[in-house]
């Protein structure tokens, strides 16, 4: 066990555990960072050549201005700001350390970590968690779901020059990655969508161009249909409509962009209660404190499943209130 009593330990090494850290090292707490990845690890995931759909005043935090040119930041711009703030106030960061557990222990939580097969326990007066959701997607568990040619995450479609792509689902990132492949010259290119049409929350500039493009007959798609099979010889795709009918579409690479959701197990082993049809924890929005005193949680895991209700733009809101909480409980214990 580390002789370390830190005032706040933070699990998650994102956007909003970075301005939570900030927050707390402008108030002179002392504050390590436990990430089972890299810093900001979700955005590594993104697109490449991703830009953000909010300004880039909306993605600042810690006060400190995002100084790019263009209204809206890109990827890079992302990574390199929150680097440059966690340099600025020196977080102490301890990455691909993955958190299993946090227990009281009297005034304090013992912080069960795993890192290279290696545990140990780390204690701090108060925990945050800000794990966020997008490094665990949703189970995916049709045969041939673990072939190596199906993906969860999109990178850029150069790799995919002339080649037949498969894409599960209707959102934004099925219908993003659907334009970007075909103004890239992928070979043919296929939406499956569960639903009658896509996703009423697609993004209102993206909804017209798939459409068109799916009109124009650019890019195929089948709705009120389910990929049931995906194999290896012939490589590609089973199909079945809403009628029962059946047909195979070639694929050389599958995309499976079926959604994400927050790690409730982590909660719950961490004492919080967590809603079990909507995984949304129990938490005081005023502090964003749990049920479990001194544990507090941030972020988009405070919305549960509804993972379209939280950006970087509004969690960021919870750094200050958390910080002013565990001022107060210091304040009390002192």
């Amino acid at each position: 066990m580390s002789e370390t009593i830190y005032d706040l330990l933070i699990v998650g090494a994102g956007p909003t555990g970075i301005a939570i850290g900030a927050e707390a090292r402008k108030a002179g707490l002392s504050v390590i960072l436990v990430d089972r990845g890299q810093l900001t690890d979700a955005i590594l995931n993104f697109p490449t050549y991703m830009t953000f759909f909010t300004t880039r005043d909306k993605l600042e935090i810690a006060g400190i201005p995002l100084t790019v040119p263009q209204e809206k930041p890109t990827r890079q711009d992302a990574l390199m700001y929150y680097r440059a703030v966690a340099a600025k106030y020196e977080l102490e960061l301890a990455l691909y350390e993955e958190v299993l557990q946090a227990r009281r222990a009297g005034d304090v939580f013992v912080v069960s970590t795993r890192s290279e097969g290696q545990t140990r326990e780390r204690r701090a007066r108060a925990v945050a968690l800000a794990t966020g959701y997008f490094n665990q997607p949703l189970a995916f568990t049709i045969p041939g779901s673990d072939l190596p040619f199906v993906h969860r995450y999109y990178r850029e479609p150069y790799r995919h020059f002339r080649e037949n792509v498969v894409l599960i689902g209707g959102g934004n990132s099925a219908c993003e990655t659907a334009l970007d492949l075909w103004r890239n010259q992928a070979g043919r290119v296929t939406m499956v969508v569960r639903g009658p049409e896509l996703k009423s929350g697609v993004k209102y500039w993206v909804r017209p161009d798939v459409e068109n493009r799916i009109s124009e007959g650019s890019i195929a798609a089948h709705f009120n249909s389910t990929v049931v099979k995906i194999q290896e010889h012939p490589r590609g795709v089973e199909i079945r409509d809403g009628a029962g009918g059946t047909q195979f579409v070639p694929a050389d690479a599958v995309y499976a962009f079926i959604g994400f959701q927050p790690d409730a197990e982590l909660e719950r082993r961490c004492g919080v209660e967590v809603d079990s049809v909507t995984l949304v924890p129990k938490f005081n929005p005023e502090t964003c404190e749990t049920n479990v005193p001194g544990l507090y949680i941030a972020g988009t895991i405070q919305a549960g499943l509804d993972t379209g209700r939280i950006f970087i733009e509004n969690s960021r809101e919870h750094a200050p209130l958390i910080i002013a909480a565990v001022k107060a409980r210091n304040h009390k214990r002192d």
